[in-house]
């Protein structure tokens, strides 16, 4: 018999599976290394952070929930990989570092807002 800590683990094991292989599927490159299910999951954070809170007048909250976020290696596009492009960069690696700080500053600015709001 299980106890809830096991089966509550193994729930979540399965919904951070579903999320990586989520983020992987978004992605027209591949990642390599010890911290490619950490870029999916920044990739995967990053679109529900803008499923949230918007991007600008054309990938509002709406159509991001709707068409969902593609990433290629130079940009990052709103429903397929050739559709509106977000943000154009000049390599992976700055794409990744940009959907890093950006995860980074919402964490920043909701942690502050649960401050204020307990204040």
């Amino acid at each position: 018999m299980k106890t809830n800590y096991e089966i509550e683990k193994e729930n979540f094991e399965k919904q951070r599976d579903a999320e990586l292989k989520q983020g992987r599927e978004k992605m027209t490159f591949s990642l390599r290394g010890n911290n490619r299910d950490f870029y999916a999951w920044q990739c995967v954070k990053f679109e529900n952070d803008l499923a949230h809170y918007g991007f600008d007048h054309v990938a509002t909250r709406e159509r991001i929930l709707e068409e969902g976020l593609v990433f290629n290696k130079h940009s990052i596009t709103l429903g397929h990989q050739y559709g509106y492009d977000l943000k154009n960069f000049n390599s992976k690696e700055e794409m990744l570092g940009f959907v890093i700080g950006y995860n980074e500053a919402i964490n920043n600015l909701e942690h502050d807002n649960r401050i204020k709001g307990a204040q």
